[in-house]
């Protein structure tokens, strides 16, 4: 007991301390901001104040404590550490043996986890019975299951609302027919969030995301949008675009009101739009205003996002969407930022007018106090910079759009927004510009944009052209530093950006790096690709380098002898070419590894492959070297057996080259009479 109130009133005392202090520094505090900023008050919030108080403009508040929001520390820790280039996807840490060390596998492994979690959270939600014990302290909703039946069965408004919510589609109608063949009356608000559900998913149940299913395989070598469309798997927005039925529910339904209001339209209107309805869209928009009602700002925007749908010429286009917009001044009818950005996208389809109304159209929006996102700079870029249009005298254009971003940190407000570091880092691909490619990959990195570029498979072609860039226009020592720090880490490369960074090193004359780059190779599962493979023996076997490089060099080429013969991990064998043996053969000499090569000569006969004379020539100039007179022969009854022309050659360089013996030289003399008769 002495113990406790000796503890109680040392805290007690060290409590008065810190009271006093705090009120100390706080004094000092507003003396100092006074003597600096003599025409203005300060005023210091009490303990219990968690707000800034109300004050004039020339007072400044200084809340004595600020409420931290719970992910704070978190923020706070994470802010001290830098991405680990050595380290996997954040997603494949839990399990090293899951961590992936090539494309394929990494779309392999991230496939698998999102199917076994969805599996998980399938049986989750089909038996909840089974899981109803909450672990988690505090409570954390989304750990238990959902509720994905029904459980209203008698026929009632409660149970249509409840259908809506879970989004079942085709029980949503059925309930609302049995409901208006019985005489039950149904709200126009509920009547609307049916339509709404209808219109969005297009008359047909939503695929279950937590339903396990077949997903297609991805396309290994993804540089663009095309081939990442191709290389999406089976996904719900895929399905989703089947065409706008005639007279479906959604066009019953709708008839069945007696007053249809704004809301009904304009749900009516956007899925005729989302489902490439556009002309009956516009003749629902003009039966919305003989009704004598007004649209919201969505019904405009799906119209305006419709009109080069509708109008072939582009002026025809320009004018229905400057028409529109007149239509919402009338009608008072703000727009927002998805009004600019319909606008925006749908000048990508008006040719060189897009070019002479996109600025216009942004210094509108800023004008209405509306910022533009990246999904409207993203637009702008795709006006003025078209795939494969040439791009001379327009850089200045990608320079103001970075002008603006740079150093903002955005908010996804548009689903176009992950096509922003996609579309600039093309633009700065086809204008070889490398010093804006370095400000779109720093815009990258500021706040949470990185959250803004996409899907693995978007995020895959913006490190492509990246990396490719990097391998056109920079030194190979930046190069490099750039290649370990995005690769494997965020980046696994295809088999061209290999090949681009080969060229890279044969530009900059850095074949010693080859050993290096070969491992790699293997280890991201391009081993089995032949013309990567080709490409890189014919840079081995150009020249010939110092003995430590020549020796590295050999051992690499025996490297890729071997997995001609091996494979990699059960893939398709390559096959031997004649250059490729040539190439090896040529590494080899230059190594004087001249047993390794004698038996990689073999497999020219081994694999129907017929040598040029010019390496026979060099292979002979080696023989001389070691003086081997038997080699030499049988060099030359290997040419007399493919009847090279130029074996008479051979023979004359070993006769006068090489001392012989007699029976060397009653050899050659059968040869050289063999070589003379198949001529």
């Amino acid at each position: 007991m002495v113990f406790d109130h000796a503890l109680g009133v040392m805290a007690s005392s060290c409590s008065r301390a810190l009271r006093h202090h705090a009120c100390k520094s706080n004094r000092i505090l507003r003396i100092h901001l006074q003597n600096s900023w003599p025409n203005r008050s300060f005023v210091v919030n009490s303990a219990a104040d968690q707000q800034p108080a109300v004050s004039s403009l020339e007072e400044i508040v200084i809340p004595k404590k600020k409420t931290w929001s719970k992910e704070a520390v978190l923020q706070a820790l994470a802010s001290t550490v830098n991405r680990d280039p050595t380290a996997s996807d954040y997603r494949f840490q839990d399990d090293p043996y899951l961590a992936p060390k090539t494309s394929l596998d990494f779309k392999l492994f991230s496939l698998s986890q999102e199917s076994g979690r969805n599996a998980a959270k399938y049986f989750i939600n089909k038996y909840p019975n089974y899981f109803q014990k909450d672990y988690a302290h505090p409570h954390i909703p989304c750990l238990m299951p959902e509720t994905l039946e029904a459980q209203i069965e008698e026929a009632s408004e409660a149970a249509l609302a409840e259908r809506v919510q879970l989004r079942k589609v085709k029980a949503a109608v059925d309930l609302y027919d049995h409901l208006q063949q019985a005489g039950t009356s149904v709200s126009l608000d509920l009547t609307n969030e049916l339509l709404e559900l209808i219109c969005f998913y297009g008359d047909c149940d939503p695929a279950q995301e937590n339903v396990p299913h077949q997903r297609s395989e991805e396309t290994e070598d993804v540089q663009d949008e095309p081939l990442a469309r191709k290389a999406r798997g089976a996904r719900a927005s895929d399905v989703l675009k089947a065409p706008w039925k005639e007279n479906n529910n959604a066009e019953r339904i709708f008839a069945l009101l007696s007053e249809p209001n704004t809301r009904s339209y304009s749900a009516l209107i956007r899925g005729m739009v989302k489902y490439g309805a556009y002309a009956k869209a516009f003749s629902t928009y003009t039966d919305l205003l003989n009704s004598r009602l007004t649209a919201d700002v969505h019904i405009f925007n799906a119209l305006i996002a419709a009109a080069p749908e509708v109008q072939e010429k582009y002026n025809e286009k320009w004018e229905l969407i400057v028409d529109l917009l007149k239509q919402m001044a009338e009608q008072k009818v703000k727009p927002n930022l998805l009004t600019f950005n319909a606008v925006l996208k749908a000048l990508r389809r008006c040719g060189a007018l897009g070019k002479s109304q996109a600025f216009p159209v942004i210094s509108e929006m800023k004008a209405l106090n509306i910022d533009p996102c990246l999904a409207s700079y993203a637009h702008v870029l795709s006006i003025f910079y078209k795939t494969g249009a040439p791009v001379q005298g327009q850089k200045d254009i990608l320079q103001e759009v970075m002008y603006e971003v740079s150093g903002r940190s955005f908010t996804p407000q548009d689903p176009d927004d992950a096509q922003f570091f996609i579309t600039a880092m093309r633009i700065c691909l086809e204008t070889k510009d490398i010093e804006q490619a370095y400000r779109v990959h720093e815009l990258l990195g500021v706040g949470e944009n990185w959250r803004l570029m996409g899907n693995d498979v978007k995020q895959n072609i913006y490190y492509a052209r990246f990396f490719s860039l990097l391998c056109l226009m920079e030194h190979v020592d930046v190069m490099m530093k750039w290649y370990r720090d995005l690769i494997p880490s965020v980046y696994y490369p295809s088999s061209n950006a290999m090949t681009d960074l080969l060229r890279a090193l044969d530009t900059e004359n850095r074949l010693d790096l080859i050993p290096q780059i070969w491992k790699d190779i293997k280890t991201l599962g391009h081993a089995n690709r032949q013309k990567l493979v080709e490409d890189l023996l014919a840079l081995m076997a150009r020249e010939t380098h110092s003995p430590q490089v020549q020796d590295s060099l050999a051992d690499c080429a025996l490297d890729i002898k071997s997995m001609y013969s091996t494979g990699d991990r059960g893939k398709s064998l390559m096959s031997w070419t004649a250059g490729s043996l040539s190439d090896v053969i040529s590494v080899l000499l230059a190594a004087h590894r001249t047993p390794d090569a004698w038996e990689t000569l073999k497999l020219f006969k081994t694999h129907n492959r017929v040598p040029s004379v010019a390496l026979l020539n060099r292979f002979l100039t080696c023989v001389k070297e070691s003086g081997d007179v038997d080699q030499a022969v049988e060099l030359v009854k290997i040419s007399a057996g493919f009847c090279l022309p130029d074996t008479h050659t051979l023979i004359q360089r070993i006769q006068q080259e090489f001392e012989l013996s007699q029976q060397h030289k009653s050899i050659l003399s059968d040869l050289e009479i063999q070589s003379f008769n198949s001529d």
